[in-house]
């Protein structure tokens, strides 16, 4: 079977990550720090945050801009789950902005009557959570200045698009958002096995973080009530949660994030080699803006009207051909709906599922595997 999503690792990542098994420390050694400082230095952030997953982080961004019971947080229903839950978990509400039917993303002209209407209702959010579906970034700068305009935080969920950039500026140097949130899940760009980060430029947001993602406790002994009391003691001062990364999990990102750019740059050839190869098909490409760079975490596809989705699933499946669909929107799942969501609440949304289609896209996916797949779909259209 040809999988959808495939990490690649080379002998260095298997070395870098035994030599943290025979060292001193498995945890809460060396490795999360220099990987944090190679993540905000490949996306020019001034403070990066690991944590063991980016559902961790998402959860740690919200509590660190104060997302409090009550509180209101929008995000695109064309994502996964945790995009959403990471609002459930602080107490607040959830609202869903309806995206653009070409590219998933968040649509900023949805965005601008939501926040219009909102604000003559008086139930503004909070925080809005754009997210760079396949790895094609949202179009930040009118989202960026729709939050200034009302008042609202930003947490750009980029699980999706770590090497990637927006007008010449990287996925998560925020320029238009508070933090930026990424995966290292195996399928991703890069992979620490399981693990997040979250960048900011804010040093008061990246402090609430790093104590968030560990129990909220410090050994800070500037911020210690009892800064005398000894070399062995610590202060709890938020009620925090035990997300920490691993060094295991540091090291081998440390690893692979030395090919960051290479993977990047191979995942875009392979998505040029599908356009190519699927031109004059009828299939619609999910494509980046043209002032972006996609990181291309996904080769998604948007199939015609007249195309049975489920038929061609099932067939290219058949065919040892691992597609797949991203996302079911959010806001149709059965706990969303006892929350009062229906089907229509964002037709967009509705129609990009019904007919999005992913195709395998990983570095080591050969040209032979390519021609093979895009050669089945185009018999099954």
């Amino acid at each position: 079977m040809i999988p959808y999503g495939h990490q690649s690792i080379s002998q260095s990542d298997i070395d870098a990550v035994t030599a943290v098994l025979t060292s001193d420390y498995l945890t809460q050694g060396s490795q999360v720090p220099m990987f944090e400082s190679a993540v905000a230095t490949v996306t020019r952030a001034e403070y990066a945050v690991a944590g063991n997953s980016a559902t961790s982080m998402l959860h740690v961004a919200c509590l660190a801009l104060g997302v409090l019971q009550q509180d209101i947080v929008w995000t695109s229903p064309i994502t996964f789950v945790a995009s959403a839950n990471c609002a459930l978990y602080c107490g607040a509400k959830v609202d869903f902005v309806d995206v653009d039917p070409l590219t998933g993303n968040m649509c900023a002209i949805a965005l601008a009557n939501k926040l219009q209407e909102s604000k003559k209702q008086g139930c503004l959010p909070k925080v809005i959570i754009p997210v760079h579906l396949c790895g094609h970034s949202c179009n930040m700068d009118v989202i960026g200045a729709l939050a200034k305009q009302y008042g609202v935080r930003v947490i750009e969920d980029a699980s999706h698009a770590i090497g990637g950039q927006y007008q010449d500026q990287y996925i998560g140097q925020c320029q238009y958002s508070d933090i930026t949130v990424f995966s290292f899940h195996p399928v991703k760009i890069i992979t620490t096995a399981e693990g997040g980060v979250a960048t900011t430029n804010c040093a008061e947001l990246a402090k609430a973080m790093v104590l968030y993602r560990s129990h909220g406790v410090t050994r800070d002994k500037d911020m210690m009530l009892r800064p005398d009391e000894g070399d062995w003691y610590y202060e709890q001062h938020f009620l925090g949660f035990n997300y920490r990364m691993t060094d295991l999990q540091a090291a081998l990102g440390n690893s692979q994030i030395m090919r960051l750019d290479e993977f990047v740059a191979k995942r875009n050839q392979l998505a040029r080699r599908y356009h190519f190869l699927l031109k004059d098909t009828g299939v619609e490409f999910v494509s980046p803006l043209d002032n972006t760079l996609s990181a291309y975490h996904l080769m998604m596809i948007l199939l015609p009207e007249n195309i049975a989705r489920k038929v061609v699933f099932d067939a290219m499946r058949a065919a040892g051909i691992c597609v797949h669909v991203h996302y079911f929107p959010v806001h149709l799942q059965p706990y969303y709906l006892n929350l009062g969501f229906a089907e229509h609440d964002f037709p967009q949304a509705e129609h990009f599922y019904r007919h999005c289609l992913t195709l395998p896209l990983y570095p080591d996916l050969s040209d032979e595997q390519l021609v093979f797949i895009t050669e089945t779909l185009k018999g099954l259209l």
